[in-house]
């Protein structure tokens, strides 16, 4: 496989059609890690490995999806993926993806059965950024590899996903939210125009998406928040652009569905900004 993006992993940008299936990385080494340019919008289509994948961004927010659920990674961020678990990626901005694929064999005590968030520390992300080296004598290699491996920690961080309902009245409200995630409308308001009563909508929320429509409309807004507090948003900015009054009311929020607080989850040296990473500046052009 080539370091540039030719390899496990490089998917179909149009994210449709079957899953498809990735070789393993050659015998010669543990971890071989990928580089992938992506566009706004960009994606890989649905796909499988016969390796884990450690996936992680230099730059922007990537969004990956499984059957577990969704999941927004920044740079301070990185997604275990299980070997034969499918999954599609995309960017939710101009991202720079790192994929370190994994070989089974080499790390027999991490037996992590689901898609498991794992910080990325300053050490982490240097050992990535080192293994993309094509000049690293075998030793050299398999000692940085130990040393990832071993600095895998996993964050209690719960998935952003939310499904959207099939039946056409609830499908409207949850598509007008999708669109205006600051629209604050209660049920009863949203029934005037969906053609339902609010214990009519209620009960569809709660039937076929599992959530409270409460719950429901509380996850999409953090799936909204995301982009802009990877952009650098202020966070008062952020909580009025989907639907909190104040920044401290997102905060407890965001806290109360993702685990962490918005801070310790983009840190301001993830946030966007002017420069390049190692990974960049190693690999300026884009995959073909």
């Amino acid at each position: 496989m080539s370091r540039n993006g030719q390899g496990p992993g490089r998917g179909h940008a149009d994210g449709q059609g079957p899953v498809r299936r990735h070789d393993a990385p050659p015998q010669d080494t543990a971890i071989l890690v990928g580089h992938f340019v992506l566009p706004r919008g960009a994606s890989f289509s649905a796909h499988v490995h016969q390796v884990h994948q450690l996936l992680c961004t230099a730059r922007g927010l990537l969004r990956v999806r499984t059957e577990r659920g969704v999941w927004l990674l920044p740079p301070s961020r990185a997604l275990w993926i299980p070997a034969e678990v499918p999954h599609t990626t995309e960017s939710a901005g101009d991202a720079v993806m790192l994929g370190a694929y994994v070989d089974p064999a080499s790390c027999p005590g991490i037996d992590w059965p689901e898609p498991t968030v794992v910080a990325v520390t300053p050490l982490l992300r240097a050992l990535v950024d080192h293994l993309i080296r094509t000049d690293l004598v075998p030793e050299a290699r398999a000692r940085a590899e130990a040393v990832l491996l071993d600095e895998l920690r996993p964050l209690q961080v719960a998935s952003v996903s939310v499904t959207v309902p099939d039946d056409p009245r609830a499908r409207a409200v949850a598509e007008a939210l999708r669109r205006d995630p600051a629209d604050g409308r209660s049920l009863a308001e949203w029934g005037r125009t969906a053609g339902a009563g609010a214990r009519t909508l209620a009960r569809l929320f709660a039937a076929e998406t599992g959530l409270g429509f409460g719950q429901w409309r509380e996850r999409l807004r953090m799936q909204c928040a995301m982009p802009h507090l990877a952009a650098g948003l202020p966070l008062e900015a952020v909580a009025r652009r989907v639907g909190y009054a104040s920044a401290s009311s997102f905060a407890a929020a965001f806290h109360r569905v993702v685990g962490v607080t918005p801070r310790a989850y983009f840190p301001a040296s993830a946030r966007g900004g002017p420069g390049q990473t190692p990974a960049e500046s190693r690999h300026a052009a884009p995959p073909r």
